[in-house]
């Protein structure tokens, strides 16, 4: 199965060897995230959470790095506030295109989006 690892402070060699399904998640949500988990599209379990002990801050941003034999496109990302232990989902990510995801949460519509880039 998929193992994921989060890697502060990459040196430019160790950029070169990602996986082509590496990402930065960014959390605008305005309140920390306690767990980030990634799977491969609609898998049975989610794994293990691959921010480990750390909290995701409102501003900050966390590089989700994959094993460079990793050969699937389609990911699913599932998010957990620490306030409350809501959630938010989001299926079929096709993490080959995708480098930069950034989460927003809009209290007037109490939903969490997210955007690719």
């Amino acid at each position: 199965m998929f193992a994921a690892l989060l890697l502060s402070g990459i040196a430019s060699s160790a950029i070169a060897a990602e996986a082509k399904q590496d990402f930065t998640l960014v959390n605008k949500t305005g309140y920390e995230l306690n767990a980030v988990y990634v799977s491969p599209g609609h898998a049975d379990a989610w794994g293990e959470d691959v921010m480990g002990q750390d909290i995701l801050g409102d501003g900050e941003s966390v590089h989700v790095t994959f094993k460079r034999a990793e050969k699937s496109c389609q990911w699913d990302l599932k998010v957990i506030y620490t306030e409350d232990d809501s959630s938010a989902v989001w299926h079929d990510i096709d993490l080959c295109s995708v480098s930069k995801i950034t989460i927003r949460y809009n209290r007037k519509s109490d939903k969490t989006t997210a955007s690719y880039e």
